[in-house]
């Protein structure tokens, strides 16, 4: 009913930058919450920030001050903007989202790779 699919993700040094994106398609009438989570190797998958339908946003305190998330919701589109990006926000980024497709559920995009590596 919903697909995500993320963009954007590669290979950056420390301290650079990189921006995600998520679109959204198929049969949506209404998206209420979006967010990125991320799974790091080892490790369980993390809410990294969240976006409501209102605009309000949330951000794991380790992010906070380097990431931003907005979206565009005439293009039911996500981004997460990342800045002065560290090691250890190495991790597969998912893109996830609560569609309205007949009945609201959550929806999780495949994942894209991010490495932060010299």
């Amino acid at each position: 009913q919903v697909q995500l699919v993320e963009s954007g993700g590669g290979l950056v040094q420390p301290g650079g930058s990189l921006r995600l994106s998520c679109a959204a398609s198929g049969s949506i009438f209404s998206i209420l919450d979006m967010a990125w989570y991320r799974q790091a190797p080892g490790s369980q998958r993390e809410l990294v920030a969240a976006i409501l339908s209102g605009g309000r946003t949330q951000y794991r305190s380790s992010v906070k001050g380097r990431f931003t998330i907005s979206r565009d919701n005439a293009e039911n589109t996500v981004y997460l903007a990342m800045n002065s990006l560290k090691p250890e926000d190495t991790a597969v980024y998912y893109c996830n989202a609560e569609a309205h497709s007949g009945q609201y559920r959550s929806y999780w995009g495949q994942g894209t790779r991010v490495t932060v590596s010299s």
